[in-house]
């Protein structure tokens, strides 16, 4: 196939400069323009300036309907405000990494119909799909954590989650909590229990779950509650996340650790370790990495991504290489930073 035409609305940010880093050296693709208003005719390799020397290109404030597919590196809320602006062909797939369609009753705008874009729960959707809504950073680890119990149907009780991530989780434009001198040797607690990433964490899991029912006296196929208790950290640190989630669970050790190597036997991204893991294993790649403990009659699993890959702008490239029938792994066969 000839190379896939891409356009980037937003490209001066941490998503999009991550997505210009990986779409530059993808064998497959061709970057039409890259859209910025603020940074319109300076180099990009003047704001990204890691690629001085791999790319030339410039910023425009021009769109073309000249494109296979539109990246969508804009703000929450901006993504439907642009589209409802700037409408472009039907033909033209389009990757939104905002939060604007993600949710079933949001997925929808004039005739595009947004898919949920986790290859793991929703690969052979997203081979066919036109438009695709980017997880989230947060959801994502998460997911990747539950999905296997909740297709087995073992969410059954409340589950517990804590998740530590980096600061450039918080976007480029600088903010108090994301200013280095606050940040540097710091750690803090923001949205318990009401992160917006939970809404579409539920949806997901639920779509899984089995019929279950409430226990003696219930209707046949009502759904047993699922309870998500989620305390978000800001880190010390620039990139990655890291989640520990636990709850009851009848499962051995061994009985566990193949359900998720079962689950995720085609993912090729998602592996399940049986050492402990630590952020430099995934930091700058598009992997996530699982480990499950058994304490007692709880389960423990800790999941690790890259916040602005797996869990963004790489992501976003895997949904992409499956839209266009590619390997998924094209373009993503990145470094860890190891050190």
């Amino acid at each position: 196939m000839s190379n896939i035409k891409v356009g980037i609305i937003g490209g001066a940010g941490y998503t999009g400069g991550e997505l210009l880093r990986i779409l530059v050296h993808h064998q497959k693709v061709e970057i039409a323009f890259v859209h910025s208003n603020s940074n319109a005719g300076n180099l990009i390799s003047d704001v990204h300036t890691d690629l001085l020397g791999d790319t030339d290109l410039t910023f425009t404030d021009q769109l073309s309907q000249d494109i296979d597919v539109l990246f969508l590196c804009v703000g929450h809320g901006d993504a439907r405000k642009f589209l409802e602006a700037n409408p472009f062909k039907d033909a033209i797939k389009i990757i939104d990494l905002s939060q604007d369609f993600r949710l079933n009753q949001k997925s929808k705008i004039e005739n595009r119909k947004f898919i949920y874009g986790l290859p793991e729960l929703n690969k052979e959707a997203i081979k066919t799909a036109q438009n695709i809504a980017n997880p989230g950073c947060f959801a994502t680890c998460l997911q990747l954590a539950l999905l296997p119990l909740a297709k087995a149907g073992l969410l059954k009780s409340e589950v517990h989650i804590t998740a530590t991530t980096g600061s450039t989780g918080a976007g480029q434009k600088p903010t108090t909590t994301s200013h280095f001198s606050w940040r540097s040797n710091n750690l803090s607690v923001y949205k318990a229990f009401e992160h917006q990433h939970l809404n579409e964490i539920g949806e997901s899991l639920k779509s899984l779950i089995p019929t279950l029912s409430k226990g003696e006296g219930a209707k046949t196929g009502e759904q047993e509650d699922l309870v998500l208790n989620f305390i978000p950290y800001r880190g010390s640190f620039a990139r990655g996340i890291m989640a520990s989630s636990y709850m009851d669970c009848d499962l051995s050790l061994e009985e566990a650790e193949k359900l998720y190597q079962d689950f995720y036997a085609d993912a090729p991204f998602t592996h399940i370790s049986k050492e402990n893991i630590d952020l430099k294993q995934v930091v700058n790649t598009n992997k996530c990495l699982i480990h499950l403990e058994k304490h007692g009659n709880k389960l423990m699993i800790l999941s690790i991504i890259d916040n602005l890959l797996k869990g963004a702008s790489g992501q976003a490239v895997q949904n992409m290489n499956l839209m266009f029938g590619l390997d998924e792994r094209e373009g993503l066969r990145l470094k860890a930073i190891g050190f």
